[in-house]
C-alpha cells in the first residue's frame, strides 16, 4: 500500500477515530443514562463495560481491518469465507439506513444554528420546535408535504460531509483537526458557563449522586453495555474501514485504549455540561430539576432551548455555540460512516473514489426524504428504536461470535499483540467469545420482552410491523446483497478487484 493510501500519522487516525465514536449520543444520552441509572454509581458499570465489552469490540472491529486491508464485507470473506460476507453487508445495510435518518437530525441542526441567533422558538421551544419548524401531521400514517427547511439544511449538510471526503483518507486527515477539535472548545465553553450558573450545583446532584443500590438491577448493567455499544458506534464498520489504511507495525492497541476513554471521557464532561444548565433551567423555572430532565431529541430542540433563553448574558451566542456543536459532531460521524460505506464498496466496484462517495452520499439523501416530510419524525423515531433495540445489537452479537469462534479470538489476539507496546491478555478472547455476546443476547430478549409487553411509542400494529420488518428483513436483504456481490467469483475466497493478504501472511489468514 503506497503512503498515499494510508494515515499521515498516528495522531491523525487517532483523531478520525475519536471523531467517529464521539457523535449526539455523548451529548443527549449519556447525561440522561446516567441520571437514570443510578447517577453517580452508573460509572462503576460503564467504566467496566468499556474494559470487556467497549475496547474488545472496537479493537475486534480494526484488528478486523488491519488485518485483511478490506472494508466490511470483504473483511469478513477474507478473514473468514465467503459465507460469512453477509454479516459486512448487514453492516452496511443498516449504517445506510442509520444515516438516511441521522442526517435529518443534523439538518435540523442546522436549521437551529440560524433560530439561536434569534432565539427564534420564543418562549415555548416545544412548540414551536414540533408545530412551527417540524409542522408535525397527525400521526405516523399522515405524511404530509416536504418539509423544506429540514430539505435545505439536509443539502447544507451533505455538502459539508462530501467535501469532508470526497479525496477519501487525504481530506478526512484535514478535516478532523476541526471536527474534533471544535465541537471539545465549544463543550468545554458550555460547561464553564454551565457551573457558573445559579443552580447548577443542583443539576450536578442529579447527575453525579451515586445511588448503589442501583448496581444490584440487571438492567443498569444491561443498559451500560447497551451505552457503550451505542456511543462508540460499533457494528457500523468504520474502524473496519479505517484500519484498512494504517501503516504496518502500527500499535493498534493502545489507539484504541486512547480512542475509548477519549470517548468515555466526553460523554461524563457532556453530561456535566447539560445537567449544570438543567439545573439551572429548574431554579429560573421553579420546578425540581427531575421535570426539566430530558434525553434524546427534546433534549436538544426543546429543553436546551429554554434553558438558553433564560441565559442572563449573550443567550443567542450561546444558542449558536451549542447548535454549531451539535452540528459538528454530527457531521464527523456521518462523514466517518460514508467513508466506511464508500471503502467497502470499492472492494468490489471499479468506480473513482470521489464519484462512488457521490452516489454514496447522494444515495443516502434520497433515501432520508421520508424523514423530512411532515410525518417523518415519526418514522424517524420508529426506525430508530428498532435499530437500537434489535438490529445494531444482533450485528455486535454476529460479529463476536464469528471472530470469537469461527476465526479465534486469540488468533486476533496475536495479530494486535505483535505491534503493541502493552499486548492485551487472554480477557480479550473471553469478552469476546463470551461476555459480550452473552449481554448483547440478554439486551435483546430484554428489550423483546418489554416491546411485546408494551408496544413501542404507542404506534399502531401496521407502523409496529415495519419496524419488525426491518429487523427481520435486513439481514435478508444482507444476504441478497451478498450473493450479488460475492457469488460468481470463482472458488479462491477473493472477489473481483478485493485485495488479497500479503503472500507470507496469506495461509496464516486463509488457512489457519
Amino acid at each position: 500500500m503506497s503512503s498515499e493510501q494510508q494515515w499521515s500519522s498516528r495522531l491523525t487516525f487517532i483523531l478520525a477515530g475519536i471523531g467517529a465514536a464521539i457523535g449526539l449520543g455523548n451529548l443527549w444520552r449519556f447525561p440522561y443514562v446516567c441520571y437514570d441509572n443510578g447517577g453517580g454509581a452508573f460509572l462503576i458499570p460503564y467504566v467496566v463495560a468499556l474494559l470487556f465489552a467497549g475496547i474488545p469490540l472496537w479493537l475486534m472491529e480494526s484488528a478486523l481491518g488491519y488485518r485483511t486491508r478490506a472494508g466490511v464485507p470483504g473483511s469478513f470473506r477474507l478473514l473468514i469465507g465467503r459465507n460469512t460476507a453477509w454479516i459486512g453487508w448487514l453492516v452496511v445495510i443498516l449504517t445506510v439506513i442509520l444515516m438516511a435518518y441521522y442526517s435529518v437530525i443534523m439538518a435540523w441542526g442546522v436549521n437551529y444554528i440560524g433560530f439561536a441567533a434569534t432565539l427564534a422558538w420564543g418562549s415555548d421551544p416545544e412548540g414551536f420546535f414540533y408545530a412551527t419548524f417540524l409542522c408535525l401531521s397527525p400521526d405516523i400514517f399522515t405524511p404530509g408535504g416536504m418539509n423544506w427547511p429540514v430539505v435545505l439544511g439536509a443539502v447544507i449538510s451533505w455538502i459539508a460531509v462530501y467535501i469532508s471526503i470526497f479525496r477519501g483518507i487525504r481530506s478526512v486527515e484535514k478535516v478532523v483537526w476541526l471536527t474534533v477539535l471544535l465541537p471539545w472548545v465549544f463543550l468545554i465553553v458550555m460547561v464553564v458557563r454551565g457551573v457558573t450558573l445559579p443552580g447548577a450545583i443542583d443539576g450536578l446532584a442529579y447527575y453525579l449522586t451515586p445511588d448503589f443500590a442501583a448496581l444490584t438491577r440487571p438492567g443498569v448493567w444491561v443498559a451500560a453495555f447497551g451505552q457503550i455499544f451505542y456511543s462508540l458506534s460499533i457494528g457500523m464498520g468504520i474502524m473496519i474501514a479505517y484500519a484498512k489504511f494504517l501503516p504496518d507495525q502500527h500499535d493498534l492497541v493502545r489507539s484504541g485504549f486512547l480512542i475509548c476513554i477519549a470517548n468515555g471521557i466526553t460523554s461524563f464532561v457532556a453530561g456535566i455540561a447539560v445537567f449544570s444548565t438543567l439545573g439551572y433551567l429548574a431554579h429560573t423555572t421553579g420546578v425540581p430539576v427531575p421535570d426539566v430532565v430530558q434525553g434524546g431529541i427534546e433534549l436538544a430542540f426543546v429543553v436546551y432551548p429554554a434553558a438558553i433563553s433564560l441565559l442572563p448574558l449573550a443567550p443567542g451566542v450561546f444558542g449558536i455555540l451549542f447548535f454549531l456543536m451539535f452540528v459538528t459532531l454530527a457531521v464527523d460521524s456521518i462523514f466517518a460512516a460514508v467513508e466506511g460505506i464508500s471503502i467497502s464498496l470499492q472492494d468490489y466496484i471499479s468506480t473513482p473514489p470521489m464519484l462512488l462517495s457521490a452516489m454514496v452520499s447522494l444515495g443516502i439523501f434520497l433515501a432520508g426524504l421520508i424523514f423530512m416530510t411532515e410525518g417523518g419524525l415519526y418514522w424517524l423515531d420508529l426506525i430508530d428504536s428498532y435499530y437500537n433495540s434489535f438490529a445494531i445489537l444482533i450485528v455486535g452479537i454476529l460479529e463476536a461470535v464469528v471472530i470469537g469462534h469461527l476465526y479465534g479470538a486469540g488468533r486476533l489476539r496475536g495479530f494486535m499483540n505483535a505491534s503493541a507496546s502493552h499486548p492485551v491478555g487472554r480477557w480479550w478472547d473471553i469478552s469476546i467469545r463470551y461476555l459480550v455476546p452473552a449481554v448483547l443476547i440478554v439486551a435483546v430478549a430484554t428489550n423483546l420482552i418489554a416491546r411485546i409487553g408494551t408496544p413501542y411509542g404507542g404506534y399502531p400494529p401496521l407502523a409496529q410491523a415495519v419496524g419488525w420488518a426491518f429487523v427481520l428483513g435486513t439481514p435478508i436483504a444482507a444476504v441478497g446483497v451478498s450473493r450479488l456481490f460475492e457469488g460468481g467469483h470463482g472458488t479462491d475466497g477473493h472477489a473481483e478487484g478485493l485485495p488479497q493478504p500479503e503472500p507470507a501472511d496469506a495461509g496464516q489468514v486463509i488457512r489457519d
